[in-house]
């Protein structure tokens, strides 16, 4: 199995760092959220990966350059002209996943200690379209699942905006973890250019099962502001 590794984005909660650096190459404990990333899946068995750059793209190709990939293939897909936020930035990719049934994808700024292998296996068994990593933490966006763990929606806590995929009188609010396997199946998306993976996931729920896969209890850090970068590092090596 392959996985994908969104490093695309401005990180912009990061600055000053990201100024002049891509969020990818932040450090916790020595080592970049790439590697990080990387050293992750490989845990789970998965040594090929693709990397989407845009923000300081240079960076991130020299160093997986000069760290020979971690250990792992990389391929990087160019987003350099325009960044297509996660939905266009797999479906841009999606050449390089010819031939897989399913894949991994997460976001480079996301640590924790899930338990990958167990997810995969969960949604190889339900045959989904798609297996989304969530825990019921503080989040100002959740998404809504019925008592099967089906989505049914997305909603904006600060706002009170509600995206319904499907009709359910009783549903539960769960964060996303920017972790999440896939179906090749997903690439005949109707979607083009610059699109979030939540449009992608709602648009599918609506005639197809997108499945939560409740993590509650594990550790998990949103490396998205320097304070949690400090907190990164009590956490993991």
């Amino acid at each position: 199995m392959k996985a994908m590794i969104f490093a695309a984005g401005l990180g912009t909660r990061l600055k000053p760092f990201t100024d002049h650096h891509p969020k990818a190459l932040a450090e916790v404990n020595g080592k970049t959220l790439l590697e990080h990333a990387i050293r992750y899946l490989q845990k789970h068995g998965i040594e090929d990966v693709v990397v989407n750059v845009h923000h300081f793209a240079d960076q991130i190709e020299q160093a997986v350059k000069d760290n020979d990939g971690f250990g792992s293939w990389v391929t990087i897909s160019d987003e350099r002209d325009t960044v297509l936020e996660t939905g266009g930035g797999l479906l841009k990719a999606a050449p390089h996943f010819e031939g897989e049934d399913h894949i991994v994808v997460m976001n480079v700024d996301v640590l924790t200690n899930l338990d990958l292998s167990r997810m995969i296996a969960a949604h190889l068994e339900d045959d989904t379209i798609a297996t989304l990593a969530v825990m019921d933490r503080n989040s100002s966006r959740k998404l809504l699942f019925d008592e099967a763990m089906n989505l049914c929606g997305w909603t904006n806590i600060t706002t009170g905006e509600v995206r319904a995929a499907r009709e359910n009188t009783s549903s539960r609010p769960f964060a996303f973890s920017g972790i999440q396997v896939v179906s090749s199946k997903i690439f005949a998306m109707p979607f083009t250019g610059k699109f979030s993976m939540i449009d992608v996931y709602l648009h599918y729920a609506r005639e197809n099962t997108v499945k939560g896969f409740d993590h509650t209890g594990n550790i998990f850090i949103d490396v998205g502001k320097p304070e949690s970068l400090e907190k990164a590092g009590y956490l993991f090596e």
